[in-house]
């Protein structure tokens, strides 16, 4: 059968080392940093067990930036907000049903950090009317990512440092030991809700320092050694 519109271009990110990763679908994860969950005016577990459930909103694939484009301030908002986060690149399907915490780490092929970048008073202005906040959140270049690098170059993610610095000012810094939910946890949940595909990506949450972004910032996102994406609000 033929198209009736030119098909658009998959969105893909580079790999460290070579190739490309074809990226399906963007999940994130909210307050998924104590410390974050506080800043927002949300309660925040004081152990494992009061947890409850994960928080999730999605993206749309197209929305991720890559390589050291510029990203323009959107449309819409006098209130950018940056939130700096581990990126997780799944390279295998999940197999049918709940997937077992202890296989999920199977489907993760890479790692990368990026930029949830969030329209606040968008998002402010639906919380307080008790609606979704889909376009605070799932807005065009709102996902700038760095290239990806491989798990196995990766190693134990618990003492690796999430960073971000605007104008040469650090103003996020976090320890991934420091999540409410893990890489494992995370992908168990979503499993719950969602097929999981290899070209998946998840945005792990934010720690806290989130603040706003204005036209000519430059930012620097950071994890650990690992993966790094600079780049400038236009």
């Amino acid at each position: 059968m033929t198209d009736l519109i030119p098909a658009l271009p998959q969105p893909r990110i580079p790999v460290a080392g070579g190739g490309t990763f074809p990226v399906h679908r963007i999940y994130c994860v909210g307050r998924n940093f104590a410390d974050h969950a506080r800043e927002m005016g949300a309660a925040a577990p004081a152990s494992a067990s009061e947890r409850g459930q994960p928080m999730f909103f999605m993206k749309p694939a197209d929305a991720i930036v890559v390589g050291d484009a510029a990203i323009p301030y959107p449309t819409a908002t006098s209130d950018l907000h940056h939130e700096v986060e581990l990126v997780v690149a799944l390279g295998k399907d999940a197999p049918a049903g709940v997937l077992a915490v202890d296989q999920a780490m199977e489907l993760v092929l890479a790692y990368g950090v990026g930029l949830d970048l969030t329209r606040r008073d968008l998002q402010t202005a639906a919380k307080a009317k008790g609606g979704p906040w889909d376009i605070a959140k799932g807005f065009d270049h709102s996902a700038p990512v760095s290239n990806l690098v491989l798990a196995s170059e990766v190693g134990d993610l618990a003492p690796l440092e999430l960073s971000l610095e605007i104008n040469g000012e650090l103003r996020q810094k976090s320890t991934l030991d420091q999540m409410i939910w893990n890489v494992a946890d995370i992908l168990h949940e979503l499993s719950k809700l969602y097929a999981l595909r290899a070209g998946d990506l998840v945005f792990m949450g934010t720690p806290a320092g989130v603040a706003a972004l204005q036209a000519g910032d430059r930012f620097s996102a950071r994890l650990g050694k690992i993966a790094q994406r600079d780049g400038v609000i236009v």
